[in-house]
Formats: C-alpha cells, sequence, structure tokens
C-alpha cells in the first residue's frame, strides 16, 4: 500500500470518509464538508460555531499560531471566537518546564489579543514524536441572523481577497527553511523580516471579518491554509455548489513571498496562506466592503467572480479560461519533504 504524502488527505478520499460519517443530529446546521472551516450547532437565537485545528509547523511559536489559525475558522461564519482548549503533546525527551511554559504564553497572548477565555484542554509528554504537536479547539458565536455560511455563496458574487499572498508561508519559509534561503542568497535580514510576518502583517483574519460582516451583508467566507490561496479557492467553489472564476494578476505577493519562492522554485498560489480572507458578496457592495477593510488598515481586492459552473475554478490563458492549478500537497510541505528524504 502507497503511503499518504505529508498534508492534507486527498479530498477524494476525505470526500468518501465524511460521506461514512455518523448522520448529525437535528441541530447541527452546517456539519463537516470539503472547504467547510466549522462546524455550526443550533443554540435557538444563537448559532455555536466550533473549530479543532492542530499546528506541527513553527514549534518556535505554536502557542501564537493555534490560537490564531482557529479563531480565523471561527470568524469566517460571522461568528465571534470566544472559548479555547488546547491539547499539547511534548516529545519525550527534548520538551522541559522551559519549554511548557513559553508556549503556554504564547497561547495566553494570542488569547488576550483576541478576547479569548483558555477554558482547557490536556497535555502530555509522549513517544514516538521529533517536536511538540498542539491541537487547538475553539468555540465562538454569532446570532442566528448573522451567521454567514459556504453554501450561501451565489452566482454572479464577487469574490474578495484580504491582504497578500501567502503570509504564514513567508513566515514559515523563514522560520524552517531559513538555511536553505541563506544559501540560496537571502540575507539575515530577509529571513528576520520574513518571520515577522507572523505578527505584521500577521495571520489573523478576524478583524477583516468583522469588518466586512458590519458593512455589507457577507454570502461566504473561506479561510485558505494547505495548498495556499489556488487550494483555498477550489474549497470554497466545492463548499458553496458553485464555480469562480479568477485573474491571479490581482492576487497581491507579499514582496519577500515572491523571493523567497523564486528562490526555492516554489509557487506563491500554492503556499499555505493564513492570513488571507476569501469572501464572496454582491458585486454592488464592494466599494464599501473595501472602504470597511481600509479604515482598518487592511487591503482588501476584487479577485473574480463566481459563476454557475459547479466544480470549476478558472484563470485566463492564451485560449480562453482554463483550470487553477489545486495543489494537492502545500509547497511548503513538499519542501520539507524533500529535503527530508
Amino acid at each position: 500500500m502507497t503511503p499518504l504524502p505529508v498534508g492534507k488527505l486527498d479530498p477524494a478520499l476525505l470526500r468518501d470518509l465524511l460521506a461514512s460519517a455518523t448522520k448529525p443530529d437535528p441541530r447541527v446546521i452546517l456539519g463537516p464538508g470539503i472547504g467547510r472551516d466549522v462546524a455550526v450547532l443550533d443554540f435557538g437565537d444563537t448559532a455555536l460555531v466550533v473549530k479543532s485545528d492542530p499546528i506541527t509547523f513553527a514549534a518556535d511559536a505554536l502557542g501564537w499560531y493555534v490560537v490564531n489559525v482557529n479563531a480565523n475558522d471561527i470568524a469566517t461564519a460571522g461568528a465571534r471566537p470566544r472559548w479555547f482548549l488546547a491539547t499539547l503533546l511534548l516529545p519525550e525527551g527534548r520538551a522541559d518546564g522551559d519549554v511548557v511554559t513559553a508556549i503556554f504564553a504564547q497561547i495566553r497572548g494570542a488569547c488576550d489579543a483576541l478576547g479569548i477565555s483558555l477554558v482547557g484542554g490536556h497535555t502530555e509528554v509522549t513517544y514516538g514524536l521529533d517536536r511538540p504537536v498542539l491541537c487547538g479547539h475553539m468555540l465562538g458565536e454569532v446570532p442566528r441572523e448573522k451567521l454567514v455560511l459556504p453554501t450561501g455563496i451565489q452566482a454572479g458574487d464577487a469574490v474578495l481577497m484580504t491582504k497578500t499572498v501567502a503570509i504564514e508561508g513567508t513566515s514559515l519559509l523563514a522560520r524552517e527553511a531559513a538555511a536553505r534561503l541563506l544559501e540560496a542568497g537571502c540575507t539575515p535580514a530577509e529571513i528576520e523580516a520574513g518571520a515577522a510576518c507572523l505578527y505584521d502583517p500577521g495571520i489573523s483574519v478576524v478583524a477583516e471579518s468583522e469588518a466586512l460582516t458590519s458593512a455589507v451583508t457577507v454570502h461566504a467566507m473561506h479561510d485558505p491554509t494547505e495548498g495556499g490561496i489556488a487550494t483555498g479557492l477550489w474549497e470554497m467553489a466545492e463548499a458553496g455548489g458553485v464555480g469562480l472564476d479568477v485573474h491571479p494578476s490581482r492576487m497581491r505577493v507579499h514582496p519577500l513571498c515572491d523571493r523567497f519562492c523564486a528562490l526555492l522554485g516554489l509557487d506563491p498560489l500554492g503556499l499555505i496562506a493564513s492570513g488571507t480572507l476569501l469572501a464572496a458578496i454582491d458585486p454592488s457592495d464592494v466599494p464599501r466592503a473595501t472602504e470597511a477593510c481600509a479604515e482598518r488598515g487592511i487591503i482588501c481586492t476584487r479577485i473574480g467572480t463566481v459563476t454557475t459552473c459547479q466544480g470549476e475554478v478558472r484563470e485566463p490563458g492564451p485560449d480562453g479560461w482554463k483550470p487553477v492549478r489545486r495543489f494537492d500537497q502545500d509547497e511548503l510541505a513538499g519542501l520539507l519533504a524533500r529535503e527530508g528524504s
């Protein structure tokens, strides 16, 4: 049997697995599915939005990462992240009290920055690991009438993208592939600046979610992660049962991301992408949406249009529209796998 590659499961395999899942009870508003960032449960006038996501990269910033990536998914439903639980697995013989203290300080700092309460979890030292693994579990809430679901996307909607491509990937390349980048010609200052992208412009999309939902009616939002913006667009289309026509030339790429990817032979559009939010809104609302984000210092760009071509994500080509590449493995995961082989 062929071993599975590093990264997300193959979408076809995952689709089959989810199809065989236990039928949810009637209070499940949104259950599992490709491109669905969260589950949503009916609590009367309020919807409870829940998410679970691990961090396996960025060992030096695990706590900050885990809170923010889980909060991002909660924000895609228009919800406010409120309560957080952490499951921390530490490698046998490689962790001490200082390591645990640093991770918890990062968790507390990230929670405080977003107004989130740490309410529980689990910690242990376990065998078979070569680095700490931190799994986050986030809960949030939103009034039912303000809930945003991936199925709300509509043909004719404008597709928006906030900030720049692969903020998270830029930081992770600086942290996980620094030696390779230095060998390729990057300066230590560029590596340091790339690593700092974790905090500025930052990987949180909570602010832009709040800006958009307060200014316009948002039909759907998605938080692209592994597989980058390109795969995030495919996931958004599948979750909504629609097609997307997009223009990669309109997608802003952080200069350091562009440089790192050029030196390492990577495609920025396939690089892990927390820090960017994808949203679908009525085209007439685009000016108000971009202005609301700008008031918070956030770039927001229209990159495409929703179509009725279900399951098709296309970009302009020399002979008409062509499929956007879907990355079966994130560019960072592929790089690290090659480095380790």
